[in-house]
């Protein structure tokens, strides 16, 4: 086991960096603005050869009814109440302010293992607030730039002291090494608009009130990822910001924000694509499905809030004639409706991204596709070139998996009409049962690569 190490303090005294700088790498959002982190962020922090689990979390205010700052402070003491050391973060070139001396006094209260963090110490500026920090009855503190990586060595001897001690490797087996599929730790990213229940559905997911949900629009700010174990699988929940149209986005945190979600879409290896089951498929769901399956993500869409839908019959022909007219790509793409709120439904969620996410992994014979091929040539031949002569194909391959690639050898592959290619896509996913993964099919001129002359 790991020391957990929790990064808290009033808004805007740097946590955030602190958090980048210890896990190495910008994966929380920063800006100059107060209160950008809203729900906790998790990663894996390094220092020398330490190894610790470090929490990112809200700037800490004086909040205690139903508002966003109290459900924001809950998530704190959430966090708080399972770390093994709490970095009180406070900011040396501000000095130190009734809030700070507020929150020292409340962390104490809760027998919280305190290590005062005085940031922003790069230069003269910050030696003042430094000498005040003393006076927070903390001990002494440490002097750090988060933004400029000074000092962060300071924190090993703290962190080392609530680390277990090495196992002995002697004997270890190496077996453990091996890269086990079943193993591996999937990526899913929960994507969609704004307010229609992406938080709410992580939450339904793993059971517990692990992100921030409301009424208010646009909670989630930063890309959230929350590990959990779904029948032996692991599997990494990324809750997203709600992304609106570009023309609506405002601001430079929002842009930030929907950067992390694309972010988020793009190194997944699956996606989940939330609706609000009364406003299905607008313009904006159709650019993010779009993205999704340009990113060749394995792909399952989910209409949320399906309680609230008096004729469901309607609603789903209603969806599938949208998918068909405006999104011909995301053919065989799976369905599910649930209620995030009640959980009614949750149950067909988990085995649908699995089965996507096993068919996004597939790989089909050699022998199978070109029999597959030889079949469709007979019955549905491709068209005549411009020049109207023969198109000819030849020969199938798959390139690859993730998605499955298909390339096609012939006479003329530069002639053939994306019509057809698309009849192919559907055809080899619907023979070989490809449904919930993009499908890329690519020509080369030629014979057969692996004809013996």
């Amino acid at each position: 086991m790991i020391p957990t190490v929790v990064i808290v303090g009033r808004p805007n005294v740097g946590k955030s960096t602190l958090f980048n700088r210890l896990v190495g790498r910008r994966e929380a959002l920063v800006d100059d603005s107060p209160g950008v982190t809203r729900d906790r962020r998790e990663g894996e922090g390094h220092l020398a050869d330490l190894t610790f689990r470090v929490v990112d979390t809200a700037g800490l205010e004086e909040a205690f009814d139903d508002s966003l700052p109290a459900r924001m402070r809950r998530q704190t003491e959430a966090a708080i109440d399972a770390a093994d050391v709490v970095l009180l973060v406070v900011d040396a070139r501000a000095g130190i302010t009734p809030l700070d001396e507020h929150f020292a006094q409340w962390l104490r209260s809760r027998n919280a293992n305190v290590v005062l963090v005085a940031n922003k110490c790069e230069g003269r500026a910050g030696e003042a607030g430094y000498m005040e920090a003393y006076a927070l009855g903390l001990g002494e503190p440490i002097a750090l730039s988060a933004e400029h990586g000074e000092g962060i060595h300071l924190l090993f001897d703290p962190i080392a002291a609530v680390s277990p001690e090495p196992e002995d490797e002697f004997g270890e087996d190496e077996v453990a090494a091996v890269d086990d599929e079943d193993n591996r730790l999937l990526q899913l990213a929960i994507v969609g608009r704004p307010n229609v229940g992406k938080s709410t559905l992580v939450n339904a997911i793993i059971g517990q009130e692990r992100l921030l949900t409301g009424p208010e629009a646009g909670i989630t700010r930063d890309a959230i990822s929350v590990e959990w174990e779904y029948k032996g699988k692991r599997i990494a929940l990324v809750d997203t910001a709600g992304m609106r149209r570009r023309a609506r986005v405002e601001g430079k945190l929002e842009k930030l924000s929907v950067g992390n979600s694309l972010n988020a879409i793009q190194y997944a290896h699956a996606a989940v694509l939330v609706l609000d089951a009364e406003q299905m498929l607008e313009k904006q769901d159709l650019a993010i499905a779009r993205h999704i399956i340009d990113e060749g993500r394995a792909f399952v869409i989910v209409v949320n809030k399906w309680d609230l839908i008096s004729d469901h019959r309607a609603a789903l022909a209603t969806l599938h004639d949208r998918l068909q007219i405006s999104l011909p790509q995301g053919a065989g793409t799976p369905i599910v409706t649930l209620s995030a709120a009640t959980g009614r439904g949750l149950e067909k969620l988990m085995p649908a991204v699995l089965k996507a996410y096993e068919n996004w992994n597939r790989r089909v014979p050699t022998a199978q596709l070109n029999a597959w091929l030889d079949g469709i040539l007979a019955h549905h031949p491709p068209p005549l070139a411009a020049n109207k002569r023969p198109i000819r194909l030849r020969y199938a391959t798959q390139a690859k998996a993730r998605p499955p690639t298909l390339v096609l050898f012939g006479n003329r592959p530069e002639d053939l009409p994306t019509s057809y290619l698309r009849y192919l896509e559907n055809s080899f996913r619907e023979e070989f049962h490809l449904e919930g993964t993009p499908i890329r099919v690519q020509t080369r001129k030629g014979a057969n690569p692996y004809h013996k002359k």
